[in-house]
């Protein structure tokens, strides 16, 4: 026995109920509306020139898909695995159902097979993966993988061959993150692309490593200093990994939200008092991350805890507006307040919670303080159906779609769960169409 056959038959195991396709439904309507969302994003006019959507190549539409998912930052996480599943599974999965004129229900079914490979082979890599790697670029090809795997209806042995080179393609490195570069979009386009390949190559009985995770020139061994193997069958009993991801209310990286989600707190109990100075404690990955004292672009700026927390202090709120040229303006001397450092206690609960402690020093002697185990959108305090409704719809919109369009489509997406046909979400209408959405450049 390997370790990706112990993974595939975990999963195939797992019973689904109804309400576990009504979670996979809540998590597809979160992803595809942050795809659809930035479509009038730079970046996603350059992943269609190179790969368009209306293509025949079911890979690259996933890779499409999945590079635009991820442009907005507003995507779910997985805290354990440090990924972010959906922006890998969903766009593999929605290509190869709507290529095949499958049912929701199969749909739903493959996006939770997906989640539990990327999100428990994220769990095995251990922390000091993180340090170099982007998780969600290395562990999502398992996961878009897996999920292709099931809809194609491969048995045990061609699912664990695709689980193999769905592995010997894993990549995604932070440098990026240093001049500010698009990197993280091609990190989750070729996360979803390169698992659709490595199972429909399995398909033709095109073979993989059975033994890539724990081999002795596998995945553990080349990019994981610290893996966790047991990780990857540990508690089958378990609900989906996918029920325990969470949802982003704010447009930035998971790692700012609980400083963000306490400084909220802290912006209504200042009560417009001047601010002297701000203690950010922090986990060390938040840290490697998101110790960004004066970021240079919009990009850098959400990946900064000091800009988040300055902004989040001084507006009451995040949006999209938080981080271009006159809001990083504006805060310049806001974020010069803030000191962001380890916090031993916060550092120790990583990655089961990602914590924060925020502490507020106002110019009238004040002291104030914050902290977070968790912030809105975890498992723990999750977003409600009509929250994450609202959400969807604003993105929609945002990207260029009429208000009615974007609730037919946001029901299109529930409906999936009583077996509607993938096709009826219409990604790919033309312009113009009265069709829910399309996926086309726009003005």
């Amino acid at each position: 026995m390997t370790l990706t056959r112990d993974l595939v038959r975990l999963i195939r195991s797992k019973p689904v109920s109804r309400q576990d396709l009504d979670w996979a439904a809540f998590f597809v309507l979160d992803t595809l509306a942050c795809a659809l969302g930035a479509l009038k994003a730079g970046p996603a006019r350059m992943l269609e020139a190179v790969a368009p959507p209306a293509s025949g190549d079911v890979a690259r539409r996933a890779f499409y898909l999945g590079g635009i998912a991820h442009i907005l930052e507003m995507d779910d996480l997985h805290r354990d695995s440090v990924t972010h599943p959906g922006c890998v599974v969903i766009p593999a999965a929605w290509a190869v159902a709507d290529d095949r004129d499958l049912g929701g229900v199969a749909f739903l079914k493959a996006v939770l097979a997906g989640y539990e490979a990327c999100c428990r082979v994220g769990m095995a890599v251990g922390k000091a993966h993180y340090r170099v790697w982007h998780n969600t670029s290395t562990c999502g090809p398992f996961g878009s993988a897996m999920a292709t795997a099931d809809l194609i209806g491969l048995d045990e042995d061609r699912a664990v061959w695709a689980l193999g080179n769905a592995g010997t393609q894993s990549s995604g490195l932070w440098q990026f993150l240093e001049s500010g570069a698009m990197s993280k979009h091609l990190h989750t386009a070729r996360g979803a692309e390169s698992g659709v390949l490595a199972a429909l190559l399995a398909a033709e009985g095109f073979t993989g490593a059975g033994d890539i995770l724990e081999g002795s020139k596998g995945f553990f061994v080349g990019l994981c200093p610290d893996p966790v193997p047991e990780a990857i069958a540990a508690g089958p009993e378990r609900p989906w990994e996918l029920i325990r991801t969470s949802i982003k209310p704010w447009p930035c990286c998971r790692h700012t939200h609980p400083a963000i989600d306490a400084a909220i707190e802290l912006h209504g109990r200042l009560d417009g008092a001047e601010i002297r100075s701000v203690r950010v404690g922090a986990y060390r990955a938040a840290l490697d991350v998101c110790d960004r004292p004066d970021p240079q672009d919009p990009y850098s700026a959400k990946f900064s805890l000091q800009h988040c927390v300055a902004i989040a202090l001084a507006d009451g709120k995040v949006v999209q507006e938080s981080f271009d040229t006159a809001a990083r303006a504006r805060m310049a001397g806001e974020r010069s307040k803030v000191t962001v450092e380890l916090s031993p206690t916060v550092d120790g609960a990583y990655p089961r919670s990602w914590g924060v402690e925020v502490e507020v020093e106002a110019a009238d002697g004040r002291r104030l303080t914050a902290e977070r185990k968790e912030a809105k959108g975890d498992p723990e305090n999750p977003v409600t159906r009509d929250e994450l409704s609202a959400k969807a719809r604003a993105l929609l919109v945002d990207g260029g779609m009429a208000e009615g369009a974007a609730d037919r489509f946001i029901a299109s997406v529930w409906a999936l769960a009583e077996d509607a046909p993938v096709r009826n979400l219409n990604l790919f209408a033309r312009r113009g169409d009265a069709g829910p959405t399309r996926l086309a450049r726009s003005a």
